[in-house]
């Protein structure tokens, strides 16, 4: 959490710092745009349990993408995801588990303080909802998808009226039953903390 926390500070710090220096219009209502990029979650540890021993779940890295749609010039709605992230699981006693696929899809109201102004620098903040779906389990293994709660930060830096590089944090509750043999045999609980960057291409 305390770098989530330093993350969300910088973020914010950086946008309100720069953005005397911009001087391109941004964020309009009936703005669409599309982002793609690359990030890592961090799963952190302690990630639930399975048949009474302790469950880690290793942290991962892939490409991400979304799409968005501007309400007003400070109020829009974002879809994202990304492929899927391969964690490889390991126990306290057993060892080495094997692997699951996570994908994880969140739709978020996005706020942009600045939104509508002639700013370079554009900051954001966003909650909404997280759909995990997990898939590639051990064999006779299933993990039932989740949903929950999430949270983000970001920035963008326009280069163009089109083009800005995209910088975020988020934060997000998964929680979910392991099952085998139709009975629960564990849980994975964790929240992953992704740190990401890319392009965003507004229309």
């Amino acid at each position: 959490m305390r770098n989530v926390k330093l993350i969300s500070a910088a973020v914010i710090t950086a946008g309100f710092a720069l953005a005397s220096q911009a001087a391109i219009a941004y964020n309009n209502a009936g703005d669409v745009f599309v982002r793609g990029g690359y990030a890592k979650t961090d799963t952190g540890s302690g990630n639930g349990n399975v048949l009474g021993d302790s469950l880690n779940v290793q942290s991962e890295s892939g490409f991400t993408f979304g799409a968005g749609y501007l309400f007003t010039d400070k109020v829009g709605v974002e879809l994202n995801s990304s492929e899927k992230f391969e964690h490889e699981l390991n126990t306290d006693v057993a060892g080495g588990i094997g692997s699951i696929d996570r994908m994880p899809v969140n739709l978020l109201v996005n706020y942009y303080p600045l939104g509508g102004m002639d700013s370079r620098v554009q900051p954001y903040v966003g909650a909404g909802v997280n759909y995990t779906r997990f898939s590639g389990e051990p064999s006779d293994v299933s993990v039932k998808s989740s949903y929950g709660a999430i949270g983000q930060v970001g920035l963008d830096l326009a280069i163009t009226n089109n083009v800005s590089l995209n910088g975020y944090a988020s934060y997000a509750d998964v929680s979910s039953d392991i099952r085998t043999g139709g009975e629960t045999v564990g849980k994975v609980d964790m929240d992953p903390v992704t740190v990401g960057g890319g392009v965003t291409l507004r229309f």
